[in-house]
């Protein structure tokens, strides 16, 4: 499934699906399209990707709290339509191996940045991040599917912030692993994100951030 088979799919829709869910969708295989084209660059692969999953579910900005809240309720309100468990089986079949890595990568752990910035030696993220890997652990044993794509789109959002705020340098050496189960994961992901969508024009998604505005003259 790539953005070429999604654009026709989408061509195809019923009169029924609503203007803002054909812009969101237009607009993500657009993006994903892009991604697919930077196989040899994964940072860029990896932000071309998040703009496509932005242009998917989001309706607000400006709020860091808030965006990711939307982004999980995004992802529980796909599960629900995911009926054939498709996005069960990426997360504990085809990428439990990548999600693994991510899981156990501090680096992608918002807390143990937070404690860098503040100076905090406590060593409370520590604490913290022996929890959430605990929590993540028993949702990939037991097979949580909200619990556990939640926990991934955490850490991946602190990735994207460590790209698009230039946390980190094109092509480091030191951030390689967590952008490269990024890309894997994300470029799996995203296409299963709007095919599900497709699959459901009729569902209301929220009004698109940035309408296209059309102008007279």
């Amino acid at each position: 499934m790539d953005a070429t088979s999604l654009k026709a799919k989408l061509a195809g829709l019923p009169d029924v699906a609503a203007e803002p869910f054909r812009v969101r969708c237009h607009r993500a295989i657009s993006w994903l399209r892009r991604a697919e084209a930077e196989a040899g660059d994964p940072d860029a692969a990896f932000l071309f990707l998040w703009i496509g999953l932005n242009a998917a579910y989001a309706w607000d900005f400006g709020h860091e709290e808030r965006e990711r809240d939307q982004l999980r309720r995004f992802f529980e309100r796909l599960l629900v339509l995911d009926a054939s468990g498709r996005l069960h089986g990426l997360l504990f079949e085809k990428y439990s191996g990548p999600i693994r890595t991510l899981i156990d990568n501090r680096y992608v752990f918002e807390p143990f940045w937070r404690a860098l910035r503040e100076h905090d030696s406590s060593q409370a993220w520590e604490t913290q991040f022996a929890a959430a890997k605990t929590l993540a652990m028993r949702a990939l044993m037991e097979r949580q599917t909200a619990i556990l794509a939640g926990i991934v789109i955490d850490r991946l959002y602190v990735l994207r912030n460590q790209l698009v705020h230039g946390g980190a340098t094109h092509a480091s050496a030191v951030n390689r692993q967590q952008v490269k189960d990024g890309v894997a994961l994300l470029g799996s992901l995203l296409p299963v994100v709007i095919d599900l969508m497709l699959d459901a024009p009729d569902t209301d998604f929220g009004p698109v951030a940035y309408p296209v505005v059309k102008t007279l003259g």
